[in-house]
C-alpha cells in the first residue's frame, strides 16, 4: 500500500497540494462514484466516509487538521472501496473551499456527490453572542457548504452529468433550545440554503438535509449521561453513526430526493427540551 504525498514536515500552504492517496494495486472502475466527505478524518465524517466506501464509493476525505486521523480513515476506505485520499483545506479560508472541489475532480478525474459533515460546534448563548462567534459558525458549517454545492453543480454542467449534496443539520432545529446560539443559526442558515440550492441547482444537482439526533458523546457528557439522554427519544433510542450514514447513503443513491430534510433521531424532535443535551 503506498502512500503519495508531501512530508508532514514540508507542507506550509493552507492546505496540501497533493492529496495522501492509498490505492490497492487493483484499479477503480471509471464508473464508481467520487463522494467528498468533509469532516471525514473522525466521528460522524468518519463513520459516513466508511459506510459510503462499503457501498462502492470512492472517498475523498477532507481534514483541517487531524492530518492523522484522515490518513488512517482513507486506510480504512480504501480496504473497501479500493480507491481514497486526504485533502486538507480550511474552511474559514474562502480561497481554500473553493479550491477543494477542483483538486478532488482533478485527483479522481470525476466527482459525483458532497456529503457536508464538517461543523463547527462551540457554545454561546443569546447573552454572550457576538459577531465573532456568528462569522466563525456561518462561514464553517454554512458558507462552506454553500461553495461546495455550487462547485459540484459547476462540474455537473461542464461534465454534463448529475451530482448529490448531503447537508449535515440537527433535530435542535425542529426542537430549539436557546443553548449554542451561533451554531444552530449557522444549521438554520444551512437548512433554508438547502431548499434554496434545491431550486436553483436542478435538475443537474439535488440537495438533502440529514438531521441526526443525539448520536455521539462528547466531552461535557459522561457515559452514564449520553446513555440516559440517548434514550430520551419516542422509540426509546437516538440515532447512532450507523443510522445516520445509512441515511446519507440512502439520500445519495436515490436520484427522487431534493429539496426535504431526512430526520434520524428517534423521534427526539418531537420531544420538548428546556436545554440542549450537553447541558441538561
Amino acid at each position: 500500500m503506498a502512500i503519495v504525498g508531501d512530508s508532514p514536515l514540508a507542507k506550509t500552504a493552507k492546505y496540501i497540494a497533493t492529496p495522501f492517496t492509498y490505492r490497492k494495486p487493483m484499479t477503480p472502475s471509471p464508473s464508481q462514484p467520487v463522494v467528498l466527505v468533509t469532516g471525514a478524518a473522525m466521528r460522524l465524517g468518519r463513520e459516513i466516509a466508511l459506510a459510503l466506501a462499503a457501498g462502492g464509493w470512492q472517498v475523498a476525505v477532507h481534514y483541517r487538521s487531524s492530518e492523522a486521523d484522515a490518513i488512517k480513515t482513507v486506510a480504512d476506505c480504501v480496504r473497501l472501496s479500493g480507491s481514497a485520499a486526504a485533502f486538507r483545506a480550511d474552511f474559514t479560508d474562502e480561497e481554500a473551499v473553493r479550491g477543494l472541489l477542483p483538486r478532488v475532480a482533478a485527483h479522481f478525474g470525476r466527482i459525483d456527490a458532497v456529503v457536508n459533515s464538517a461543523s463547527t460546534f462551540e457554545h454561546d448563548t443569546a447573552a454572550s453572542f457576538g459577531f465573532a462567534a456568528m462569522d466563525k459558525h456561518l462561514h464553517g458549517n454554512t458558507g462552506a457548504a454553500i461553495l461546495l454545492a455550487q462547485a459540484l453543480y459547476e462540474h455537473a454542467r461542464a461534465q454534463n452529468t448529475m451530482g448529490a449534496v448531503v447537508n449535515l443539520l440537527d433535530q435542535k432545529l425542529w426542537n430549539q433550545n436557546p443553548d449554542f446560539f451561533s451554531y444552530t443559526l449557522s444549521k438554520a442558515a444551512l437548512e433554508a440554503a438547502g431548499t434554496m440550492l434545491a431550486m436553483a441547482l436542478a435538475p443537474q444537482v439535488r440537495v438533502v438535509g440529514v438531521a441526526p439526533g443525539l448520536t455521539l458523546t462528547s466531552h461535557l457528557l459522561s457515559d452514564d449521561e449520553f446513555a440516559a439522554r440517548h434514550k430520551l427519544s419516542l422509540l426509546g433510542r437516538s440515532s447512532t453513526p450507523a443510522d445516520v450514514a445509512a441515511t446519507v447513503k440512502f439520500a445519495l443513491e436515490n436520484s427522487s430526493i431534493t429539496g426535504t430534510t431526512l430526520l434520524v433521531d428517534g423521534g427526539q424532535h418531537l420531544m420538548r427540551f428546556e436545554r440542549d443535551f450537553s447541558l441538561m
